[in-house]
């Protein structure tokens, strides 16, 4: 099992505090992903007008959050 389908699982867990450690970790493991596909797509001359569109948020957004790094 990877570490996302086994965080996942563990998020539906009927003991909170086992659920919401998973749905923690899980909001974290997401946020790395995100941050290495924009990584990703600038490497690949995407606008950020692309990237926010994938994303379904605003290039505002998106660049606010990554524009600096």
């Amino acid at each position: 099992m990877t570490e996302a389908t086994d965080l996942a699982e563990r998020a539906g867990d009927r003991d909170p505090r086992i659920g919401l450690r998973a749905v923690s970790a899980l909001r974290r493991l997401l946020e790395q992903l995100e941050a290495v596909q924009v990584r990703s797509a600038r490497h690949q001359g995407w606008s950020w007008q692309e990237i926010a569109a994938e994303l379904g948020v605003s290039r505002q957004a998106v660049h606010k959050k990554y524009g600096r790094q």
